[in-house]
């Protein structure tokens, strides 16, 4: 059994399902499961992570944390770590994550895995899997040497188990003191986004250049609707200005992992292919039977995506109905 700390992430006052699915896999492993919760106002939400596992939840409650900045929370951090003495360190692979934790480690002298796909519990060392070569290969990592084990893991890599609201977790105040802090944040002003994340949604519809102008995600996004799921583009889409930079799915934008990724008019440049390859289940939609997508797709249509995609939008909204 490992002592394992888990990076809590929240927004506005709302936890990221991440965060479930650390705690949820450290937990199911029997571990002894420790959650950091940052933020000002937060500390209600330490009983949801209790009712997915966590045994104690260090609440660090400041107006100096109310806004995610990475010298102030890791300075939160790396005092609990060296109080706490864990071994295994788990974040998720987000924004905040991947700003977090190189600073996490380097202050703590250890390494770091990263987007990782796979993570296992042996004899209270931790043991990861992660992609290279733009998601050709996977690496088993093991961890070696004194200090925690470190790692972020990428989003919808483990499940979320089912809560179970008879767990409660032990709440403990962390004392804050943010010495020496030389930046904070003021002000965040949130884009009109209106629907789920690419990097957390469990189902993405993206789009290509091959849709021809913005006005046309339209059609994406009505079938998205249907099923509750977040649209994404590649990255050509995005560089020819018909979705926001936010929305890119792949290497230079961001990587996710659904458990449905339908691709249309995406020719799958290895670029594209980095950051959605891991999906649980992968449909292209292209009018080229040699595209590089359908390659790692689980099912192909050869076929006009401006055909296609509004009877696919059809046939979703009988499944719905049904």
């Amino acid at each position: 059994m490992a002592k394992v700390l888990v990076v809590a992430e929240q927004r506005d006052g709302r936890l990221k399902k991440t965060t479930f699915e650390l705690i949820g896999a450290s937990a199911a492993a029997g571990n002894e499961t420790h959650v950091v919760l940052l933020g000002d106002g937060i500390q209600g939400l330490a009983t949801e992570l209790g009712h997915y596992g966590a045994n104690t939840v260090h609440v660090a409650n400041d107006a100096g944390l109310k806004f995610y900045t990475a010298e102030a929370y890791a300075q939160v951090v790396v005092a609990l770590a060296k109080s706490l003495n864990p071994d295994v360190i788990l974040a998720a692979h987000s924004p905040t994550g991947r700003d977090l934790m190189p600073k996490v480690t380097s202050r703590l002298g250890v390494g770091l895995a990263s987007d990782c796909v796979q993570a296992s519990f042996e004899g209270g060392k931790l043991k990861v899997r992660r992609p290279l070569y733009a998601g050709k290969a996977t690496a088993e990592v093991e961890f070696v040497g004194a200090g925690p084990q470190v790692a972020t893991i990428r989003a919808n890599a483990l499940g979320i188990p089912k809560p179970d609201t008879s767990k409660s977790a032990v709440v403990s105040a962390v004392a804050v003191t943010l010495a020496g802090v030389k930046t904070s944040v003021s002000e965040v002003v949130q884009g009109q986004a209106g629907r789920p994340d690419v990097t957390e949604a469990s189902i993405v519809i993206s789009g290509g250049r091959s849709l021809k102008n913005a006005e046309n995600f339209k059609m994406l996004e009505e079938a998205a609707d249907v099923i509750g799921a977040a649209v994404g583009a590649s990255r050509a889409a995005v560089d020819a200005g018909f979705r926001p930079h936010r929305d890119q799915v792949g290497q230079t934008g961001k990587v996710v992992s659904p458990n449905l990724y339908i691709a249309c008019g995406i020719s799958g440049a290895i670029q594209h292919l980095a950051g959605m390859r891991s999906s649980k289940v992968i449909v292209a939609i292209n009018t080229d039977p040699e595209a590089p997508i359908f390659q790692i797709a689980d099912y192909g249509v050869v076929g006009d995506l401006f055909a296609v995609t509004p009877a696919l939008k059809d046939e979703l909204r009988k499944l719905k109905d049904h």
